[in-house]
């Protein structure tokens, strides 16, 4: 059966404003989904949002994910348009990267508000609609760093690997009312973010030691978040994949930054 407007499936995403997130909204808006995207920058969200050409299946909500009262009132929002939630997508995020004895407790906690705190909120929000509609997938974007320890992410390693066990907190619960819960470990991925803050030393680096050679693309974690979402992942609940090109096998760290953290 062909899903009308109104009973067609309802994607929320985090951070969809530009990279990962935006290219899991793409995901979904083509493959019959309606998409909301939530971002704290409206300033690009609502550009991104009419460049999707699909006003009726798109809905921009500015949003910060960290704020109780914000999250609280985008989904109601979203299910005010949508009447529906199928798919959460916890992407948003921020990242400080600094040693240890340099990072301020503020940083800290705006870090782990956004990364964790984040995913929280959205989740608590969402269920109680999922439920009404027999259920669910939530999927969080955790990160390599969540998996192993890595030069100058004290805040952003600990809030990603905080990610993971909340994601299997979620599985537990949630699972027994239909809603099912993973999380991605994306490895380095080819954003406009990495390409500005990646020297060339580091790239070659991540070249070295990734098994695949390369970076990722947002297309691909954008298919793997998808393929969570989906029907085929009807029994997968719980899980950490890694879409990394083999990096956190590898076991190897990234010498630039450990020559640099040494200087």
């Amino acid at each position: 059966m062909t899903a009308t407007p109104s009973t067609s499936p309802v994607a929320v995403v985090t951070g969809g404003a530009r990279g990962i997130g935006l290219a899991i909204g793409k995901w979904f808006l083509a493959n019959g989904y309606r998409v909301a995207l939530l971002d704290v920058d409206s300033g690009t969200l609502l550009p991104a949002a009419a460049a999707l050409q699909d006003a009726g299946r798109v809905l921009a909500v500015h949003c910060d994910v960290a704020d109780p009262v914000q999250v609280q009132s985008a989904m109601e929002k979203v299910d005010a348009s949508f009447g529906r939630i199928d798919a959460l997508v916890n992407n948003a995020g921020v990242a400080v990267f600094k040693p240890i004895g340099e990072t301020t407790f503020e940083e800290w906690r705006r870090v782990l508000g956004v990364n964790l705190d984040g995913a929280f909120l959205c989740s608590q929000a969402c269920v109680p609609i999922m439920k009404r509609t027999g259920g669910g997938s939530i999927v969080n974007i955790a990160s390599i760093s969540g998996l192993r320890a890595s030069t100058l992410r004290v805040a952003y390693g600990t809030s990603k690997a905080a990610l993971i066990q909340l994601t299997k907190q979620q599985a537990v619960e949630l699972g027994t009312v239909g809603i099912r819960a993973n999380v991605i470990a994306p490895g380095p991925v080819d954003t406009e973010m990495a390409k500005l803050v990646h020297s060339v030393a580091i790239r070659s680096d991540y070249h070295d030691v990734i098994p695949l050679g390369r970076y990722g693309t947002v297309e691909e974690i954008a298919s793997a978040v998808g393929f969570l979402c989906s029907p085929a992942a009807s029994y997968v609940n719980g899980q950490v994949l890694a879409v990394d090109g083999g990096f956190e096998s590898a076991g190897v760290g990234l010498p630039t930054l450990r020559k640099n953290q040494a200087n």
